[in-house]
């Protein structure tokens, strides 16, 4: 026998993965580990029992469940597994996982349509962070002979996954869903720069390589990063993906890199977490406004998460940082960055305050999500016999 548990396998941005309520799982965190593993075939590289997509990007899940704070509708966990690892990381947040949230509380009832377009207030539990998420709910097409139209109280709403946005990294276009994040800033650090500084200079040591100095910048605005240019590591930042993953010697150096960093951040030992991200950059060549590569943080990203977008942004516009003269940026309180990657781009709108431009007050994006399946996962009795 199995236990059913029901759950809708979502596209969230470029991610994808089970999303689901939190009173269908566990109370138990350890229990509760023990079927997100089982549900998503982990530990196994090609997670051929599970879910899981053999992918770091596809192996996410999402847990929901309606708010009782004040002033958030919808509270979000997220969860990163990895496909050949036991581990279930709840550290970190997830932008592109987070697209789905809202189209998974509408589906499952937790919150009620509001018009032709739906905002609400959703608070990621990993780092406390809040945003506000609008999607598209039209009506429903009246049926031919119906007598209910858009006035009566019986009209219904449905989530559109339909429309013309598109993003880099996930194939066709799709009904827009904008994220605006209200408070960044240190979401898994002590603060915006955790170091103190806009720029360290490090000189990192290891086995099998010569020890080797360069600059970087240690920033968190949702998704802790350590920057630093390709050059200072003998690559260009426009090596494909397959290339990088390739390059033993440079991925030795820059987990070296990670180790020795995060102390000096203040995160202490993370050899067994899935963050910092280490993020290559390199001047545009696309007419964007700087180039990425992006490691999450063993594997090359196809393309760079929301939130390491939105990091990556926000060194940009910081005096000082490793991306001064490297990034093309424009004048003005409002800056729309352009971030390359090796899919494509990632187009992220930062305000500052105009009396301290250091000050990144609004990070706003754009996403797409779809439904993909509803139903239930099956996980063995061994695992979890169910409530």
């Amino acid at each position: 026998m199995q236990t059913p548990i029901p759950c809708l396998f979502m596209r969230g941005g470029t991610s994808k993965g089970p999303f689901f309520k939190e009173s269908d799982l566990p109370a138990d965190i350890a229990t509760r580990d023990r079927v997100l593993l089982s549900v998503m075939g982990s530990p196994d590289k090609r997670q051929i029992d599970g879910l899981g997509g053999a992918h770091p990007l596809t192996s996410k899940v999402a847990i929901v469940r309606k708010s009782n704070k004040p002033g958030v509708d919808i509270d979000f966990l997220f969860a990163q597994l990895q496909p050949d690892k036991d581990t279930v990381d709840t550290t970190p947040n997830c932008g592109n996982m987070l697209a789905g949230v809202v189209p998974f509380a509408l589906e499952t009832g937790l919150v009620q349509a509001q018009g032709d377009t739906s905002t609400f207030r959703v608070l990621t539990l990993n780092t406390d962070m809040a945003c506000d998420i609008t999607v598209q709910t039209p009506l429903l097409p009246v049926s031919k002979g119906s007598t209910s139209n858009k006035h009566t109280s019986s009209a219904k709403r449905y989530v559109e996954y339909a429309g013309d946005a598109r993003i880099d990294g996930a194939p066709g276009s799709s009904a827009p869903i904008t994220i605006n994040f209200l408070d960044t800033a240190g979401s898994v650090c002590s603060s915006l720069l955790p170091t103190g500084q806009v720029k360290d200079t490090i000189t990192v040591t290891g086995e099998g390589f010569a020890p080797f100095t360069l600059d970087v910048t240690c920033i968190d605005n949702g998704m802790p990063l350590v920057i630093f240019r390709a050059s200072d590591l003998g690559r260009t930042g426009y090596e494909s993906v397959a290339e990088l993953n390739a390059d033993e010697d440079l991925k030795k150096r820059i987990e070296a890199l990670r180790l020795q960093i995060s102390l000096m951040m203040g995160l202490g030992d993370v050899a067994q977490k899935n963050y910092p991200k280490m993020t290559l950059i390199a001047p545009p060549r696309d007419g964007g406004s700087i180039t990425t590569r992006s490691f999450i943080p063993h594997v090359c990203h196809d393309a760079i998460g929301v939130l390491a977008a939105v990091t990556v942004g926000t060194a940009c516009v910081l005096k000082g940082s490793v991306c001064e003269g490297v990034a093309v940026m424009q004048a003005g309180a409002t800056q729309h960055v352009s971030v390359e990657h090796p899919t494509g781009e990632f187009s992220v709108a930062l305000e500052t305050d105009p009396n301290n431009p250091q000050n990144v007050t609004k990070a706003a994006l754009l996403r797409t999500a779809r439904l993909l399946m509803r139903g239930e996962v099956m996980v063995p009795h061994a695992v979890w016999a169910g409530r």
